[in-house]
């Protein structure tokens, strides 16, 4: 293994999924190109951050690898809620008087 491989093993590119750039760049080669698609499979994105740090950094490394600008590069779906809430917001307490 040459230290260019052993490197992109410890470069995180999520830090809430604990991805590396070495999987980023298996899964394109794999053929998966879209946000979304990596999104999907490694699970970038999803954790607390939301996507705020790892996102931008894939989009360029899509882009390095697939020759494509990034601003051809399309943001996944966001789901609500957009920031973090606390999951008590959406539990109801039938049993709480008003």
């Amino acid at each position: 293994m040459s230290s260019e491989e052993s490197g992109k093993k410890n470069i995180i590119i999520c830090r809430c999924e604990d991805v590396t750039l070495e999987e980023v760049e298996k899964v394109i080669e794999e053929g998966y190109t879209t946000l979304e698609e990596i999104k999907r499979i490694l699970r970038c994105g999803t954790g607390a951050c939301q996507g705020r740090t790892c996102l931008r950094l894939i989009m360029s490394i899509i882009s390095r690898k697939t020759g494509k600008p990034v601003s051809e590069i399309e943001l996944p779906r966001i789901r609500p809620p957009i920031r973090p809430v606390p999951v008590a917001l959406f539990a109801i307490d039938e049993h709480k008087k008003d």
